[in-house]
């Protein structure tokens, strides 16, 4: 039986928001002559060729929610979305997850080589900074800085960083449910919290509501990563885009692994149905964000 499909305003809005942020994404990284073209070349190779978008709808969506300017909202999903596909890169290197493959397409070192994916992943980190910090981004300094401090705080070694360090160690080793919890709460579902909050910061809000965005934001990274863990373990490469069943051969520690894939499953819908209730004191506005937490656990890929 085939998965449901999102609603047609949700595929509506994220096919908008896609669009809209791989134009943003394009013009922020224009080529440039010289022996450093090659990087730009990796960088753009990374950052646009493809992929659901997720963090870069966030916080365009959220953005839109609390009122502030489409266009800024985009230098910052295009921002987050560059942070993304740095960890993408780095990711499939070798010494990491060691994967050749990326969204259907043969990884940032497999197209280039291991020094300039290594050398792209670091552009693609401190460009993601760069355009937070600039002046079209926010007319005002303290909203600029606010982003750029979220942004360190959810990729660092207390965020992502943190969590692929966790996973890297854990490779081998039986984990409890609760250090699994904890590794893809900094490694997956600290982007994707920021990104949702990042809306917020950019409209320059910080109240109750701020605290209903981070809550939905949480949620909604962590069952992201369960119904990652079910996709390994159940869907093709074909689907998925990257190689199929690299968790259980690397011997690492996932929901499936701990749950089964109905108990990974069950829990993927709580953490959606909880991130759809953060979002009970907001309108008919919020109803894309209440159908994205519903399109992350049912998604193919």
């Amino acid at each position: 039986m085939n998965a449901p499909t999102p609603s047609v305003s949700l595929k509506d809005a994220l096919s908008r928001a896609c669009a809209e942020i791989e134009s943003t994404i394009d013009a922020l990284l224009p080529m440039v002559p010289g022996d450093e073209s090659v990087l730009l070349d990796a960088m753009r190779y990374a950052a646009l060729g493809g992929g659901k978008r997720l963090r870069g709808f966030l916080a365009v969506e959220v953005a839109t929610l609390f009122g502030a300017d489409r266009e800024a909202a985009l230098r910052v999903a295009a921002s987050v979305e560059l942070l993304h596909a740095y960890s993408l890169v780095h990711d499939d290197l070798p010494s990491m997850d060691d994967d050749d493959l990326r969204r259907g397409q043969p990884s940032t070192h497999k197209q280039f080589d291991e020094a300039i994916a290594i050398l792209a992943g670091d552009a693609l980190q401190t460009r993601a900074f760069e355009i937070l910090v600039e002046p079209e981004t926010s007319p005002n300094p303290a909203v600029r800085a606010n982003l750029a401090l979220a942004l360190a705080q959810a990729s660092g070694s207390a965020g992502m960083v943190g969590g692929q360090v966790i996973d890297i160690r854990g490779e081998g080793r039986a984990l409890p449910l609760d250090q699994v919890r904890r590794l893809h709460a900094l490694k997956t579902g600290a982007l994707i919290r920021y990104a949702a909050e990042s809306g917020v910061i950019l409209a320059d809000v910080d109240d109750e509501r701020r605290a209903a965005i981070v809550a939905y934001g949480r949620d909604l990274g962590t069952a992201f990563q369960v119904a990652d863990d079910v996709l390994d373990s159940t869907a093709t490469a074909e689907e998925l885009g990257k190689t199929a069943g690299k968790d259980e051969a690397s011997g690492k520690s996932t929901y499936v692994s701990l749950l089964g894939i109905d108990g990974a499953r069950a829990e993927a819908r709580r953490l959606s149905d909880r991130a759809r209730e953060a979002l009970s004191s907001f309108g008919a506005q919020a109803d894309a964000l209440r159908a994205l937490a519903d399109y992350v656990v049912e998604r193919r890929n």
